[in-house]
C-alpha cells in the first residue's frame, strides 16, 4: 500500500488530500492550521490539480480518482456529487431524487456532511430548496468562496489576479 499526500495554501487556509494507492482517500482544509505545503512524492498528481483549480481551472478536480470508506448511500450520493458541474448548485432534495430517493432529503444531508473528501467529491455545491447555502463542515464563509470561485470562467482567485494586471502564463 502507497500512502502519499498532497497539501497546499490556498486563498481561503492550508488544504490537504491523502491518497492511498493512487485514490484520494481523505481531504480536508486544515482548520486553525498554517503551515507550508508539503513537498514531497505526488504520483496521483493532486497537488497539481489543487493548484490548477485554486489558479482558476474549477474543472481541474474532476479527473481525480477518489476511494471514499461509507455505506452503499453514501457512495451513490457522492458520486451524484461529483457529477454536479463547477458553477452549478443543487438542493438536497434535488440530489436525494437524483439517487433514487426522492423524500430522502435529511439521509443525503448526512452523507453530504460525513464526505471524507472534501472539495474534490463537491459537497459545497448542495444548497437549501429556498437558494440558501446552508452548512458547510469548514465554514460557511468557505463555501461561498468557492461557489464565487466556480461561478466565474476562470475562478475567483484569477479574476483578481487579472484585475490587478497581471497576466497569467
Amino acid at each position: 500500500m502507497t500512502r502519499e499526500q498532497a497539501q497546499i495554501e490556498t486563498p481561503i487556509g492550508v488544504f490537504r488530500a491523502v491518497t492511498v494507492d493512487g485514490a484520494v482517500k481523505t481531504a480536508g482544509f486544515q482548520l486553525g492550521r498554517t503551515a507550508a505545503p508539503r513537498e514531497g512524492r505526488d504520483a496521483a498528481g493532486v497537488r497539481n490539480r489543487l493548484t490548477a483549480y485554486f489558479d482558476g481551472e474549477v474543472d481541474a478536480l474532476d479527473d481525480i480518482d477518489v476511494a471514499p470508506d461509507g455505506t452503499l448511500f453514501k457512495q451513490l450520493v457522492w458520486k451524484a456529487l461529483r457529477e454536479i458541474r463547477a458553477g452549478e448548485t443543487v438542493s438536497y432534495g434535488e440530489l436525494a431524487a437524483r439517487v433514487g430517493a426522492p423524500g430522502a432529503a435529511r439521509a443525503v444531508g448526512t452523507a453530504n456532511a460525513t464526505n471524507p473528501i472534501c472539495l474534490i467529491i463537491p459537497c459545497h455545491r448542495v444548497i437549501r430548496a429556498g437558494g440558501e447555502l446552508g452548512g458547510y463542515g469548514f465554514g460557511v464563509d468557505r463555501k461561498r468562496w468557492l461557489l464565487a470561485h466556480e461561478a466565474r470562467p476562470d475562478g475567483l482567485f484569477a479574476a483578481a489576479t487579472k484585475a490587478a494586471g497581471s497576466t497569467t502564463v
